[in-house]
């Protein structure tokens, strides 16, 4: 129990021998604090001192927006994030900084400005967006810039895309489009779709050469097509949309 002026606030203690720094996470009702599997009573009783004022301030601040409104904000701490095929959790912490910033360590840290009050939801969404569709274009680069040069298939152009139907297009005169919302597929879906794209540089059709040529290519990309179809309406814009709107 965390004693703050007369409010005791429970907590569950995780130790995890994978993390790299202790860390709360704050959620409705529930306040978890993660600590290293090396740490003594001492060290987590020391940290719990040093952020015990932020956790009353998050507390109060989460009860207070609960209480008004009928859904909790999607971007708080706590909040599971779609990233590279897995549910990533989300820190959101407050600065005294200018602006905000992301940064990825087991899970996404968005910081927010101090100028930033009440209700963050769209900023978090904002800023996540753009962190992802960066995240998409280099490993996009890194995908084609690879395989492409490996097999003598360069695009005139490659760019990441809001699409509205589809994964990717490949045009008569070699620009390529990648939709970002595979940043929320596993790496090799994502391979396999910019792979697919390539392979129309030198072969329009779907027919057996260009299979044949995808084979060669990406010899594995039978399980990331298959996870693709499997999982297409949960990739799908209209879900997507209610977590990052356009």
């Amino acid at each position: 129990m965390l004693q703050v002026g007369r409010k005791e606030i429970a907590y569950e203690l995780r130790r995890s021998a994978t993390a790299s720094e202790r860390r709360i996470t704050i959620t409705p009702g529930h306040v978890e604090v993660l600590a290293l599997t090396t740490d003594q009573d001492d060290d987590i009783a020391g940290f719990l001192a040093r952020k015990r004022q932020w956790v009353f301030n998050t507390v109060r601040e989460m009860e207070r927006i609960t209480a008004g409104r009928h859904a909790v904000p999607r971007f708080i701490t706590g909040s599971k994030i779609p990233y590279r095929g897995r549910n990533m959790p989300l820190t959101v912490r407050r600065t005294d900084a200018e602006r905000a910033a992301v940064a990825y360590r087991n899970g996404f840290i968005v910081d927010l400005p101090h100028w930033v009050d009440g209700d963050a939801d769209q900023l978090v969404a904002s800023e996540l967006k753009a962190w992802l569709k960066q995240r998409a274009r280099h490993d996009v680069a890194d995908i084609a810039a690879d395989l492409g040069k490996r097999h003598g298939l360069t695009p005139r152009s490659i760019r990441v895309t809001d699409l509205a139907h589809g994964w990717g297009s490949c045009g008569p005169e070699g620009n390529i489009l990648i939709n970002w919302h595979l940043i929320f597929a596993p790496r090799k879906v994502l391979e396999y779709v910019v792979v697919h794209e390539l392979a129309h540089l030198r072969v329009r059709s779907h027919g057996p050469a260009f299979w044949a040529l995808i084979d060669a290519i990406y010899p594995q990309y039978r399980a990331p097509q298959l996870w693709l179809q499997s999982n297409q309406s949960t990739l799908e814009s209209t879900w997507l949309l209610a977590f990052f709107p356009n």
